[in-house]
């Protein structure tokens, strides 16, 4: 995992975060967590708000993804496969460093769908 994209201390909490969110899932519950990290192209539309790693594939990350085309939608992306991600310009994914989740992770979908794009 690039550590540039995740900190150490983003890992642990989204690490956290999906342990207990498989846990939940045992009994039939979902955990509406909040965004740890926000991704994003410098030079594209892609936008990515992430909240949990999956406790036995920590490549395999679980959040609102927004790859430009007017559709942001939930589910699980490889890390790898955003580090992977080049815009028009060929910049890299980068961490918005600013971030700080106002809202749980199904609070950004309902304003994302709305927009047609992530608005954090």
């Amino acid at each position: 995992m690039n550590v540039k994209l995740i900190t150490k201390v983003q890992k642990e909490t989204m690490l956290k975060n999906g342990k207990e969110q498989y846990e939940a899932g045992k009994r039939d519950k979902c955990i509406d967590f909040k965004p740890v990290v926000k991704l994003f192209t410098p030079d594209a539309q892609c936008t990515w708000l992430l909240s949990e790693l999956h406790p036995n594939d920590n490549d395999i990350a679980f959040g609102l993804c927004d790859l430009g085309m007017g559709f942001p939608e939930l589910g699980s992306v490889r890390i790898s496969e955003i580090e992977s991600v080049r815009g028009k310009l060929g910049l890299p994914v980068e961490r918005d460093r600013g971030f700080v989740s106002e809202k749980t992770l199904s609070e950004y979908t309902h304003d994302a769908r709305d927009a047609q794009y992530i608005t954090a």
